[in-house]
């Protein structure tokens, strides 16, 4: 065979060759979307789903803290993220946008089987036990938060507020209601504080039991049937926002949203909840807020809460059915007798507003700035109790070297050298 013979042959194969490549790459494309749509217990259950934090953990064993290596870390939660983390899981939840009331009624019915936190299973039924199991005569305070995005997203913001929470109360006993992370990945992240001592465990909430004989059993019932709006903002949002009052409600303790680094015991704190905005002249507050709450079992304020997002719940409008809710109901009943409660100040529990929050990420420009930062460092560990660093608007920021962040985190975390000062996460 000539030359010109040998490279006509080669010309002619080319085209096969390409299309068997691109036909290849379909199927791999196909063969990962089948593989990543699984759903987050089947993920669990074979040991596939491990968060970044996680991998940080295991990869990361040898050396101390360097208080300066938390410089540079971008404290990723993914909560605020949950359409982009497992877009398979999570996207069919999402409301479709520009549709009328009942058109959204007929997709959130045409979807109920997808709600997998409505449902009473084996696992569900257990609920009560399993809270009554955990929470024994060896817990100093009880302490609730909720999970309902996927467990893989469950990153180092999480757990640093878990781990600051044990710093402040070490013989406390943390509850997570979640059923994803009521599951092997779930159990695995959570590892790292099981084996220091810790007592935090993830249950799968049962809400048919926790609203029984609530003012939102009713809400919830119609809600199951598909008979309700769940408006456009996603539905597991509102569903935090009731299952903290229902829980504390039944049991009594302490919520705690999970973008929140404690600073010091809540002991000593009852029936309080804390006011995010106060008006500068009179000093009266004009907000509350939802993200900490601390109330004994049957409180009748969390009753009152209750009582309201059942009847005037809206699924339109962000904080109707959380933070505004708290604040209608107390402005109403705060000078009635029978309600004791206090209300905190906003240095309690929301030191910084949510505009300013990205300052508290940032490294002293000027020795003007490094004042500041001493003075704010000073008032944070003398009079406040926790602070809130409002996720959605900080879930991004890189903790600088000299930042406030920095401090607060080489102070208050435990699992320190395992987690924040792994280079191979949550660097930007």
């Amino acid at each position: 065979m000539t030359r010109i013979d040998s490279r006509r042959l080669s010309l002619a194969k080319f085209p096969i060759f390409c299309t068997h490549l691109i036909v290849a790459i379909i199927v791999l494309v196909y063969a990962d979307s089948i593989i990543y749509g699984d759903s987050e217990q089947s993920v669990a259950s074979k040991n596939e789903a491990i968060s970044p934090l996680l991998q940080s953990y295991h990869h990361n064993s040898a050396g101390g803290l360097i208080k300066s290596d938390v410089s540079h870390l971008v404290l990723r939660s993914m909560q605020e993220e949950t359409i982009e983390v497992g877009k398979e899981n999570t996207r069919p939840l999402v409301p479709p946008l520009n549709v009328t009331e009942e058109e959204r009624i007929a997709w959130f019915r045409s979807m109920l089987s997808e709600f997998h936190i409505f449902k009473s299973d084996k696992s569900a039924k257990q609920f009560h036990g399993r809270v009554l199991e955990f929470f024994n005569k060896e817990c100093e305070g009880q302490f609730f938060m909720t999970w309902i995005s996927p467990a893989r997203s469950f990153g180092s913001r999480e757990f640093l507020t878990m781990e600051s929470l044990f710093k402040a109360h070490p013989r406390g006993c943390l509850m997570i209601l979640s059923r994803t992370m009521d599951s092997k990945c779930g159990y695995r992240i959570l590892k790292p504080l099981k084996d220091s001592g810790f007592k935090v465990h993830a249950v799968t909430p049962d809400l048919s039991f926790l609203l029984k004989n609530t003012p939102a059993e009713s809400w919830f019932a119609e809600m199951k049937r598909g008979k309700r709006d769940p408006g456009e903002i996603p539905l597991a949002q509102n569903l935090s926002n009731l299952i903290r009052l229902a829980v504390l409600y039944k049991y009594g303790g302490v919520y705690l949203d999970t973008d929140f680094i404690v600073l010091k015991s809540f002991f000593g704190l009852r029936n309080s909840i804390g006011a995010q905005s106060v008006d500068v002249v009179s000093k009266n507050w004009t907000r509350l807020n939802n993200a900490v709450l601390i109330f004994d079992m049957n409180h009748p304020l969390l009753y009152k809460f209750m009582e309201e997002f059942a009847l005037t719940f809206d699924g339109n409008k962000w904080g109707h059915n959380g933070p505004y809710l708290v604040s209608r109901v107390v402005l109403r009943v705060q000078n009635r007798p029978g309600y004791n409660f206090t209300i905190l100040p906003p240095l309690a529990f929301y030191p910084v507003d949510w505009s300013r929050i990205g300052g508290l990420f940032k490294k002293p420009g000027s020795p003007a700035h490094s004042r500041w930062i001493r003075e704010k460092l000073l008032q944070l560990n003398g009079e406040t109790y926790g602070v809130h660093l409002w996720n959605k608007q900080s879930s991004r920021e890189v903790v600088e070297e000299g930042s406030i962040m920095q401090r607060l985190i080489s102070d208050r975390c435990i699992i320190c050298n395992d987690i924040y000062s792994s280079s191979r996460i949550l660097i930007k």
